[in-house]
């Protein structure tokens, strides 16, 4: 009897097992839409592929309607029909979310009400005003209350001509790049820096150089050579609670950076959003250097996000420079929300709306103590997150993949990799952004679970 010819079952390529694991990965959530998935090149070293591989990865995603490449700015996430994306409900199940980093709900939905119930009061000129064109810097008693509340928490000068108000410290960042930089200049930061302004400075075609790190954060020798080696003018840096190692410096460190900044007249961004949740914060470089730093803020992870509401501290002369761009790009911002949050400093609301963000920050630490005994991790105290070394033999791929088979979500630190160093075998787990202090031990219970299995491991 003649057997009966069968097709031969072939295996999945290369790129189909990539774009598949993605595609999952979108569905899921671990990519948010409209974020930046990792460049090619960043990638392919992390995966050990060709970067072409990665390419031909993510033109299937764009076939699959999941992705969208934008030429020269890179591939970005859609928003995803999961049935038209062909995924079933179960696999596409909401996963445990230790990835995204946000301020913790507190009572800010209540004193919202409050405060819209105040502003509806009769009162008539105040609230009309709201509704007018304004200075491109803000309203008068916005930037005095910017002002006094950056001089209280950072040690500025609590000048209000200094202060210029913002939607958000992206919003800042934005506008005082495109006024400073030009196409090719060269930002000096942290190994690991915030990924906001790596995705601003690809898209303004800027070259970041990653600067080395110790447990305090940036190394002010490191800072030296670099001054000397690249013809930089400008230093991106996050002195405290730095996202994503949790390193904060000490006051001789930070006024070593000074030096150093001072010395070769580097101009200093300094990020201090995260800063505002400390209960006792060291003073700013800024203000050591208040002619040629730029103080970048925001209430949006100690209170909430969607106020949109930030200050932005530099020398008049600068923040002039800065006012331009915002009315070229806004003509300038929109006065509701300043308003609100104005109305928090005065009253007090804010300090303790920052208090109870603080307290939660501090019941899910403890939570985490609890739950990763025994693991390697780093953590600050007003910090909600931690930074992770994967230990061997666990590789970053092998790690997130176990990981998003448990149903949690972990950030890898492609998304913070600065310069063309291979990023460090490390995670950020976020402790944040789940909406229950449950669902949060459900997550790093899977979390140490994977940990410590060698099962998962494959050779």
């Amino acid at each position: 009897m003649t057997p009966v010819a069968t097709e031969p079952r072939t295996r999945p390529t290369k790129v189909e097992v990539i774009a598949d694991d993605l595609a999952h990965a979108i569905v899921s959530g671990q990519y948010a839409p409209g974020e930046k998935l990792p460049p090619h090149r960043v990638m392919a070293k992390r995966l050990g592929v060709t970067a072409g591989t990665v390419s031909r990865a993510y033109a299937n995603l764009e076939r699959r309607a999941l992705a969208q490449a934008r030429v020269g700015d890179g591939t970005y996430v859609r928003n995803v029909d999961r049935a038209q994306a062909g995924f079933s409900q179960a696999t596409a199940a909401p996963l445990i979310d230790l990835a995204h980093n946000v301020a913790i709900a507190t009572d800010e939905g209540r004193a919202l009400q409050q405060t819209f119930v105040e502003l509806s009061r009769p009162g008539g000129a105040a609230i009309a005003s709201l509704l007018d064109y304004q200075p491109e810097a803000g309203m008068a008693h916005h930037r005095i209350a910017g002002a006094r509340w950056l001089q209280q928490q950072f040690g500025m000068p609590g000048k209000a001509e200094r202060v210029m108000v913002t939607h958000g410290a992206q919003h800042a960042l934005a506008a005082v790049l495109r006024t400073v930089a030009r196409a090719g200049d060269t930002i000096l930061t942290e190994s690991l820096s915030y990924s906001g302004m790596l995705d601003l400075a690809r898209s303004l075609r800027l070259q970041v150089i990653g600067l080395e790190m110790d447990r305090e954060g940036l190394l002010p020798d490191a800072l030296e050579q670099a001054a000397r080696s690249y013809g930089s003018k400008m230093l991106f840096c996050t002195p405290s609670l730095h996202n994503p190692t949790t390193a904060t410096m000490s006051l001789a460190r930070r006024k070593a950076i000074a030096t150093v900044l001072e010395r070769h007249k580097l101009l200093l961004m300094e990020d201090v959003v995260h800063a505002a949740a400390m209960a006792e914060p060291l003073p700013a470089i800024a203000s050591m250097l208040p002619g040629q730093s730029f103080l970048l803020s925001s209430f949006s992870k100690v209170m909430a996000p969607g106020l949109r509401v930030g200050y932005l501290e530099a020398s008049a002369t600068w923040l002039d420079k800065v006012a331009a761009s915002i009315r070229a790009d806004c003509w300038m911002v929109a006065p509701l929300m300043p308003e609100i949050v104005t109305r928090w400093l005065e009253s007090g609301l804010a300090d303790q709306l920052v208090t109870r963000q603080r307290q939660a920050i501090h019941e899910r630490l403890r939570l985490a103590v609890r739950c990763l005994q025994g693991l390697e991790y780093r953590s600050a105290p007003d910090l909600a997150h931690l930074y992770m070394p994967l230990p061997a033999p666990w590789t970053v791929p092998r790690f997130t993949t176990a990981l998003r088979q448990g149903g949690v979500l972990v950030r890898t630190m492609d998304h913070f990799s600065a310069g063309r160093s291979m990023p460090p075998s490390a995670v950020r787990v976020s402790l944040n952004a789940t909406p229950s202090a449950d669902q949060l031990q459900a997550g790093l219970q899977v979390l140490a679970r994977v940990l410590h299995s060698t099962q998962s491991i494959a050779a």
